[in-house]
């Protein structure tokens, strides 16, 4: 089996599980996630498969699209519901205030990763860390907030959408508005809407994909639907497969999905311009 499964992970089950449990009813060890969901959160985890595993990072590159819950009043370790609350402090802001406060925190930010988190510091992820109770410093990592809408404002209780790039960690966004209006908070639920083209509307639930995998396997080339295509001829196959770069003299300086003569898709390419003339060069391969 080559090809994406776009799971709805549920609220309790860690990536890694949903995964292994992909893994065991594809019958494959090569499959990966393409990117993480907290135990807690539920929602849109696409997970590829065989082949499909190539494209794992172009797929988590894409822009991802959240449901959030936040309450103020409250700061707690993991800054979410499942820590321990370590400060407490009255909420006086208004429904103006926190409008404006999140209008701060989109566009192109840093972040600064939380310490339950899966991140590694030489060698050990930080939530292995912070369960020893040690914090160590970490470096604030480049994200960027493409839109923050309110649905919901019933202070302390606050219900938002937020779409942003990968990277981002939702619940630090939580922490980090409450800590701008004074009085702390923390997220409460999170569910993951979309992530790029894969969206709650075309997710599948676990035990559908268990009970019958291959209904459920989008081909790999669904992912680069919105790119521009090239069909090339045999010959052009062959030096693609043994490395070569080829020329494509009618291109742009953009990433192309590449086919055989008989459609199968080949690799993702990235136009070059050279001194001839733009040029195809193989960024990642599926044959």
């Amino acid at each position: 089996m080559d090809g994406i499964v776009n799971i709805w992970k549920p609220s309790g089950m860690t990536s890694h599980d949903a995964v292994a449990k992909v893994r065991r009813a594809a019958g494959t060890r090569r499959v990966g996630h393409t990117g993480t969901l907290d135990p807690m959160a539920e929602g849109v985890l696409p997970i590829c498969i065989g082949k499909a595993t190539h494209a794992v990072d172009y797929i988590v590159a894409a822009r991802k699209t959240y449901l959030c819950q936040m309450k103020l009043g409250a700061s707690t370790d993991t800054q979410d519901k499942t820590g321990t609350i370590i400060k407490e402090r009255p909420v006086h802001c208004t429904e103006e205030q926190i409008r404006k406060i999140a209008k701060q925190f989109v566009g192109a930010k840093t972040q600064i990763p939380p310490m339950y988190s899966a991140v590694h510091h030489n060698g050990k992820r930080l939530y292995q860390l912070a369960r020893q109770g040690v914090e160590v410093e970490r470096k604030p990592r480049p994200v960027t907030f493409f839109e923050i809408s309110f649905l919901e404002i019933q202070v302390p209780m606050v219900t938002f959408l937020v779409t942003c790039s990968k990277g981002a960690y939702i619940r630090t966004l939580c922490h980090d508005i409450g800590e701008a209006l004074g009085c702390g908070g923390h997220m409460t639920s999170l569910v993951r809407n979309a992530s790029g083209q894969f969206t709650r509307d075309n997710a599948v639930a676990l035990a559908d994909f268990e009970a019958s995998p291959k209904d459920h396997i989008l081909p790999i080339e669904s992912v680069f639907a919105d790119l521009p295509k090239v069909r090339v001829t045999a010959e052009e196959e062959r030096r693609i497969r043994n490395g070569a770069t080829i020329d494509y003299p009618d291109g742009k300086e953009e990433r192309y999905a590449v086919f055989s003569e008989n459609g199968k898709l080949l690799c993702l390419s990235q136009g070059i311009m050279g001194k001839r003339g733009i040029y195809l060069k193989m960024l990642t391969s599926f044959y």
